[in-house]
């Protein structure tokens, strides 16, 4: 419905439109993901100036007219996030957190938890620059899967419902399997499925840790799960 609004955003990616203008992809607190335009953003006098590039967390007043982008009339940095903008581990991990939202919440769906998240991830990688380590990074990705409802199976085998023996995992079925049914699926090692299971439960300031071998399973793991069941790939998550 046409008008003005307000919501709290962080800015996914900013793309150069026009003269002077950008268009932006928002996710919101309470609006799901949006598009906007920020008129006049790239003079040197805009009064936007740089409150919005990427990886901002900022407060907005936009207008929404007939079309489907809205126009941003004024803009209140929350967390610029500059820190992570010096180091290229923070910053490279931080872009990937974005492009992870980007890709799975196309909707205007509000979800809270994802929303969440993506603004701890991103105050995190700002603050401590030892969470730009792949299993952090792995930890994120595990918890964006179960706000997005695509949580794979690991309390038992997804396909006949066995609780020991799970050394495989089969994207198809939905998670981890027994021996008995494993066809189709890759190993799982005892390490790897502990490490998706803790990074669920633990905050995601204390992510779990685990050998490179470990992570690369889990990763192969959870990038399966997204292109089988939401048709979504995404990069592979890899050491720094």
């Amino acid at each position: 419905m046409p008008g003005t609004y307000k919501t709290e955003a962080v800015v996914l990616r900013s793309i150069r439109y026009g003269e002077a203008d950008r268009v932006l992809h928002l996710y919101t607190s309470d609006r799901g993901r949006i598009g906007a335009v920020a008129k006049g953003v790239r003079r040197v006098r805009s009064r936007l100036g740089g409150r919005l590039e990427p990886l901002s967390r900022v407060r907005l007043v936009l207008h929404q007219g007939r079309g489907e982008l809205s126009t941003i009339s004024q803009v209140d940095t929350v967390n610029a996030h500059p820190s992570l903008r010096e180091r290229r581990p923070s910053l490279e991990r931080a872009v990937q957190a974005c492009e992870a939202v980007l890709r799975l919440f196309d909707s205007t769906e509000p979800n809270p938890p994802a929303y969440n998240l993506l603004c701890n991830e991103l105050a995190l990688l700002d603050i401590h620059p030892a969470a730009a380590g792949r299993a952090q990074a792995l930890a994120f990705r595990v918890k964006l899967l179960l706000a997005a409802g695509f949580t794979p199976e690991l309390s038992a085998c997804a396909t006949c419902g066995e609780t020991d023996h799970l050394g495989a995992f089969s994207p198809s079925a939905g998670g981890v399997v027994c021996s008995s049914c494993e066809a189709g699926s890759f190993p799982l090692s005892g390490e790897a499925h502990t490490f998706m299971v803790d990074a669920l439960a633990r905050p995601l300031a204390d992510a779990p840790q685990a050998g490179e071998r470990a992570l690369s399973q889990a990763d192969r793991a959870l990038a399966e799960t997204l292109e089988h069941h939401a048709h979504v790939r995404l990069r592979r998550v890899r050491a720094a």
